[in-house]
C-alpha cells in the first residue's frame, strides 16, 4: 500500500510541475473548411483529410469531411468559411452546382486540390471557376518552379521537389494567375495557380496524388497558406485572434509499443479553456463545459435522475489501488446540479464515498445499482439529504484480476432489467443460490439483483452497450471492434449447441478513426479502435435528423475522439458504416470514456483527462500494479471534466423533470421526443407498481401514429411499462398486445411479441398475424425467436418448414439461426437436426512431434520465443490461448516478418478483415491458424519445409506482429 501512496504523491507533484495555463476564454471562431471527398482508394480523400487535419488543427482549422455531393447545397455550405475539393466525382446537377457558384461568388473560400480539376465534367462553369481542367499525366519526380514568390500564398515556401502525377491542364483560364509551374523541357505547366470568382477567392494547386506530396512539408504550408488566402476578410480577421495553446512538452518515461522512432515527450496539462480551442465538434455544434476540477476529478461513468441531475462515478483509485479491505477507497459517487439554470454546475454533493473502483451507475429501486468489482451495490438515500444511508451488496463474484476489465455500462432496458458488460475479469459466482460463470460480454440481471444472465460473448475487454429506440442491443469492444450487434441472446442458442460468441457479431465497416494529433500512443490496432467504450446512440430530436436513432457515439480515449457511427439496417441485423466524429482533440490528455444523450437532448461526455490511458501490457521497465495496469507516476489523479456537445438550433426540452408521485408527469416523460425521459418515466412506474395509469397506457399502445421514422416510441415503452407492471395476465391487457402485432411502426409490432405471455393464447394470436413473413426483417426476428419459447403447436410447426423454404429467411445471418432454434422447439425429432451433423474424425498418422505454444496473459507475446524441428517431419503445434482475446499464429518464409507485418497491417484496415482471419493471402504465409478465441486451442499439422533456417512466426492480430513473434528453427 505505502508504494501506491509513494507513487500518487509523485504523481500529483508532477502535475503542479506543470506549466500554469493562461488562456480563459474564447472569443473568436476558428476557421471552419468543407472537404469533398470520395469513396475511392485511388486519390485516398480519407487519408488525405486525416493528414490535412493533423496539419492544420493546431493553427485554428478544422477540416469536416465529406464524400456526399448533396452536401453541395446553399444551406449547408453557408456553414464554412470555404470548401476544398479532392474528389472525382464525374456529375454534378443544376442545383447543386447553381449552390456552388453562389457560394463562391458571395466571398467564401474555394481550394480546388489535384484530382478537383477533373471533377465535375458536365459543368463548364464548375472549369472555369477552377481555372482550367486536368487533361493527362504522367509520373515522376520534380521540382516546383515559383513563378510568384512575393504573393502571400507563397509566404514561407521555397521550391521542393516531390514525386507525383505530371498533371497538363487543358482549358486554362485567362485569369489565373499562376504560383509555381512544372517545368519540363521548354514545357511551362502552370501548377498552382489562384483567381478571383465574383467576391470568393479560388486556389488550385495540381500537386497531391499520394502520401508523397502529401506529407511534404512545403505541400502542406502551400495549401495551408491557400486556405487562409482564400477565405474572407472577415473569418481572416476573426481567425487571427483566436488564441492557439501551444502546450509545453517534457522528456519523460513513456511507453513506445508502435516503436516510433525518437519515442514521445509529456505534454503538459491544459485548463478546459485551452483544451476546448484544441477540440473540434462539427460545424453548427458548441462544445460547453459542465464541470470541471476542482469541483470533479477523474469521472468514469454517469447517469441522471428522474430530477434531471447529473450524477457520476469518480475514481482516484483507479487503476492499480486495489483495496483489500472494503470501505477505505477514496472514489466516490456525486451529484452535479445546476441551480441556476446557466448550463454549468454549481453545487456538488457527494452521495457516497469511501467506494474502490466502481465502473458503473444506474438508477434502479429507489436507488442505485454501482459496479464495484467484486460486488454490485445498492446504495439509496431514505431521508431526503442526498446521502447514501443504505448500502447493501446485492451481487458478487465479479472479477478484480484486472481493473479495467471488469463490469461497466450498466443501463437500464427496455426490458425493465439493468443491463451491462464485463470485460475479461469475467464473472464467477452465485445468484439466487445458482452457480454462474462467464466471461467477456452482455449481462442482464433484474433491479433487485436477481436472474443474473449471460447474453453473449465478445472477441475482447468490452466497455460499450447501448439500445436503439425499437429496443435493438449495440456493443464496442476493444481491439478493433468499435461496433457489434447483439443479434441472438445465447439463452436461445444454446437450444440449438451454438456458442456463446455467435450471440455478437463484429458489424464494424472500417478500421480507422480519424485523430487531430500526431502523437497516437497505441499498443496495437495502430490508428484503429484499440480501446473503444461506449456504444450510444442519439436517441432524442435535438439534433438534426440524420442523427435520430442512426448514429450511436463510440469512445475511442487513445486517439482522443468520440466517433460516430452510423448505423444501417442490413436484413434482420445491422451493418455500420464511418460518420468521423462528434469531437476529435489534439490535447494529448482529453480522454473521453462516455458519452450519452442527456435530459436536455444534448451530448454529454465524460473527459476522463489522463496524459496516461494504456492500461496493460507493462511496457519493458516498468512494474505491473494490483490492477493488472502498469506503474506509472505520470498517471492522473487530480483532473476530469464534463462537456456537452450543443446544437446551436437546438429547441429547449419541454421537460426539466418528472414527478414520481404526479401521474400526469410520469405521462407526459413517457412520451418524450427523448429516450432519456421516455426510459425514466417507465421505470418510476414500473417501481411504484401503479397500476392506475394503465388505462393511459391502453391509449398510448392504441395510437396508431408513426413519427419521421417510422417509430412510435411511447408505444414501445407503453407496452413495456405493462410488462413491468405485470398486467398481461388480464385479458384487456393482453388483448391491447394482441392489437399492437399489426400496428404500423415496426419497434412496436417487435414489443408486442416480446411481450406476450409464453402461452397457447399468444401462440394463436401471433398465428393469425403474419408476422413470419413481416416486411420489417428485424421484427420478423423477433417473430421466429417467440415461437421457441411458446408452447408446441403442429400448425406452427407446419409454418415453420414452410419458412424455411423462403431464401429470404435462409439466407439472412440471423433469422436461419432463429429459424432453427423455433424449429428444435416447434418440430418433433428436429433438435438434433438442427445441430451440425457429426462426421467421423479423419484418420491421421501420428506427428513426429507435438508442440504447444500459449500467449503469455496481457503481454501480448508467445511463451515460447524459439522452438526447433527437423526438416521434412511432420509437426502438430496446440496453440493453446489461455489469454484473454483472439490471437492467432503464422508460420512464414525466412525473412519475410516484417513483410507480412506491413501486409497484416493493411489487411487489419479492410471490413472483412476479421472474417479473413487477418491472414494475408501471400506465398510468405506458409502455415497458419485462424482467429482462437479466449480459452480454446486449436491443433495446426503440418510438413516442416527442407530447407534449414529460421522461419519467423506472428500473431497477425492488428499490431501484435511487432511484439508477438518468434523463430521456428529448422535443422537437418
Amino acid at each position: 500500500m505505502k508504494k501506491y501512496l509513494a507513487i500518487g504523491v509523485i504523481c500529483l507533484a508532477a502535475l503542479f510541475s506543470l506549466r500554469a495555463s493562461l488562456i480563459t476564454d474564447i472569443k473568436s471562431p476558428r476557421l471552419e473548411v468543407l472537404l469533398l471527398g470520395h469513396d475511392s482508394q485511388h486519390h485516398n480523400s480519407e487519408k488525405f483529410a486525416e493528414i490535412i487535419s493533423q496539419e492544420f488543427f493546431k493553427n485554428g482549422i478544422n477540416i469536416s469531411y465529406t464524400t456526399d455531393v448533396n452536401d453541395l447545397n446553399a444551406e449547408n455550405l453557408s456553414k464554412y468559411d470555404a470548401l476544398m475539393i479532392y474528389s472525382n466525382h464525374d456529375q454534378i446537377t443544376a442545383a447543386q452546382e447553381k449552390a456552388l457558384l453562389d457560394y463562391v461568388k458571395s466571398g467564401k473560400g474555394f481550394i480546388p486540390v489535384h484530382c478537383a480539376s477533373f471533377c465535375f465534367q458536365n459543368s463548364a462553369a464548375y472549369i472555369d471557376m477552377v481555372g482550367g481542367q486536368f487533361k493527362t499525366h504522367k509520373t515522376g519526380d520534380f521540382s516546383a518552379t515559383i513563378v510568384d514568390a512575393q504573393h502571400p500564398v507563397m509566404e514561407g515556401i521555397t521550391s521542393f521537389s516531390t514525386w507525383d502525377e505530371t498533371y497538363v491542364h487543358d482549358k486554362v483560364a485567362k485569369d489565373i494567375h499562376v504560383l509555381t509551374e512544372r517545368v519540363e523541357g521548354d514545357h511551362h505547366e502552370p501548377y498552382t495557380w489562384v483567381k478571383n470568382y465574383g467576391k470568393g477567392k479560388v486556389f488550385y494547386t495540381a500537386y497531391g496524388h499520394d502520401e508523397r506530396t502529401w506529407k511534404n512539408p512545403s505541400f502542406l504550408k502551400l495549401l495551408e497558406n491557400g486556405v487562409l488566402w482564400a477565405v474572407n476578410d472577415e473569418a481572416k480577421k476573426q481567425w487571427e485572434k483566436l488564441p492557439k495553446p501551444a502546450p509545453e512538452y517534457s522528456d519523460a518515461k513513456l511507453p513506445n509499443y508502435e516503436k516510433r522512432p525518437g519515442g514521445f515527450k509529456l505534454q503538459a496539462a491544459l485548463n478546459p479553456t485551452e483544451s476546448q480551442l484544441m477540440t473540434q465538434v462539427p460545424v453548427d455544434f458548441k462544445l460547453e463545459m459542465f464541470a470541471s476540477e476542482p469541483d470533479i476529478l477523474k469521472p468514469i461513468a454517469m447517469a441522471w435522475d428522474e430530477r434531471g441531475r447529473l450524477w457520476i462515478v469518480e475514481t482516484v483509485d483507479y487503476p492499480n489501488t486495489v483495496r483489500d479491505v472494503k470501505g477505505e477507497g477514496h472514489d466516490r459517487i456525486k451529484i452535479c446540479e445546476d441551480t441556476d439554470g446557466d448550463g454549468k454546475a454549481d453545487k456538488f454533493t457527494v452521495f457516497a464515498d469511501k467506494l474502490n473502483i466502481p465502473t458503473g451507475i444506474v438508477f434502479a429501486k429507489g436507488g442505485v445499482i454501482v459496479a464495484q468489482a467484486p460486488d454490485f451495490i445498492f446504495l439509496k438515500d431514505t431521508n431526503g439529504d442526498d446521502k447514501a444511508d443504505i448500502r447493501e451488496t446485492i451481487i458478487s463474484g465479479w472479477g478484480t484480476f484486472d481493473t479495467h476489465a471488469g463490469p461497466s455500462s450498466l443501463h437500464y432496458g427496455f426490458d425493465n432489467k439493468i443491463w451491462g458488460t464485463v470485460g475479461y475479469s469475467g464473472y464467477n459466482g452465485k445468484v439466487g443460490g445458482k452457480a454462474i460463470k462467464f466471461s467477456q460480454g452482455a449481462f442482464r440481471f433484474d433491479g433487485a439483483g436477481k436472474n443474473l444472465e449471460y447474453l453473449g460473448g465478445t472477441s475482447n475487454n468490452t466497455w460499450g452497450l447501448g439500445f436503439s429506440e425499437n429496443n435493438d442491443v449495440f456493443l464496442s469492444t476493444a481491439n478493433n471492434t468499435h461496433s457489434a450487434f447483439l443479434g441472438i441472446p445465447s439463452p436461445y442458442l444454446d437450444k440449438i449447441g451454438v456458442p456463446v460468441n455467435q450471440a455478437i457479431d463484429k458489424i464494424d465497416g472500417h478500421y480507422a478513426m480519424h485523430v487531430v494529433t500526431k502523437n497516437l500512443r497505441q499498443v496495437d490496432v495502430f490508428n484503429g479502435f484499440t480501446s473503444a467504450a461506449g456504444h450510444n446512440l442519439y436517441t432524442a430530436r435535438n439534433f438534426p435528423k440524420t442523427y435520430w436513432n442512426r448514429i450511436a457515439f463510440v469512445n475511442e480515449p487513445t486517439g482522443r475522439v468520440v466517433h460516430q457511427a452510423i448505423l444501417e439496417p442490413s436484413g434482420s441485423g445491422f451493418k455500420e458504416k464511418d460518420g468521423w466524429n462528434l469531437v476529435a482533440s489534439a490535447d494529448e490528455w482529453f480522454g473521453p470514456v462516455q458519452t450519452e444523450v442527456g435530459p436536455d437532448g444534448a451530448v454529454w461526455v465524460l473527459d476522463w483527462y489522463n496524459f496516461i490511458i494504456q492500461h496493460n501490457p507493462t511496457p519493458p521497465g516498468f512494474e505491473t500494479g494490483k490492477g493488472n495496469a502498469y506503474v506509472n507516476p505520470l498517471r492522473d489523479r487530480v483532473h476530469g471534466r464534463i462537456y456537452k456537445v450543443v446544437y446551436n438550433k437546438a429547441k429547449p426540452s419541454a421537460i426539466k423533470s418528472l414527478d414520481k408521485s404526479d401521474p400526469k408527469s410520469l405521462l407526459k416523460g413517457l412520451q418524450s421526443d427523448n429516450l432519456f425521459w421516455r426510459m425514466t418515466a417507465q421505470r418510476l412506474i414500473v417501481e411504484k407498481g401503479d397500476k392506475t395509469l394503465v388505462p393511459d397506457l391502453y391509449k398510448i399502445i392504441s395510437n396508431q401514429e408513426v413519427d419521421e421514422l417510422g417509430i412510435n416510441a411511447p408505444a414501445i415503452h407503453a407496452l413495456w411499462t405493462l410488462h413491468g407492471l405485470g398486467m398481461y395476465s388480464t385479458t384487456e391487457a393482453f388483448q391491447v398486445a394482441v392489437h399492437a402485432l399489426h400496428h404500423p411502426s415496426a419497434g412496436v409490432r417487435k414489443a408486442a411479441l416480446q411481450v406476450l405471455p409464453n402461452t397457447a393464447a399468444a401462440l394463436v394470436a401471433i398465428q393469425g398475424t403474419g408476422l413470419l413473413k413481416d416486411k420489417n426483417l428485424n421484427t420478423r426476428l423477433a417473430a421466429f425467436l417467440k415461437l421457441a419459447d411458446l408452447p408446441v403447436s403442429p400448425s406452427v410447426a407446419n409454418d415453420l418448414l414452410a419458412a424455411q423454404k423462403d431464401s429470404v429467411n435462409t439466407g439472412d445471418r440471423w433469422i436461419k439461426e432463429a429459424l432453427k432454434i423455433a424449429v428444435s422447439k416447434q418440430v418433433k425429432n428436429t433438435v438434433e437436426s438442427t445441430k451440425a451433423p457429426a462426421t467421423k474424425p479423419a484418420v491421421k498418422t501420428k506427428a513426429d512431434q507435438v508442440i504447444t505454444i500459449k500467449p503469455i496473459v496481457n503481454a501480448m507475446k508467445f511463451d515460447k520465443k524459439t522452438f526447433t524441428v527437423k526438416a521434412g517431419t511432420t509437426v502438430e503445434l496446440v496453440f493453446d490461448n489461455i489469454d484473454f482475446m483472439q490471437h492467432n499464429l503464422l508460420i512464414l518464409k525466412k525473412g519475410s516478418m516484417n513483410k507480412v507485418g506491413a501486409a497484416a497491417d493493411k489487411l487489419a484496415q479492410n471490413p472483412k478483415g476479421a472474417e479473413m482471419q487477418y491472414v494475408p493471402k501471400m506465398p510468405e504465409v506458409l502455415f497458419y491458424t485462424p482467429l482462437v478465441n479466449p480459452e480454446a486451442k486449436f491443433r495446426l499439422r503440418f510438413k516442416v519445409p527442407d530447407a534449414v533456417g529460421d522461419y519467423p512466426y506472428i500473431c497477425s492480430f492488428p499490431g501484435h506482429w511487432r511484439i508477438m513473434n518468434g523463430v521456428m528453427k529448422v535443422t537437418k
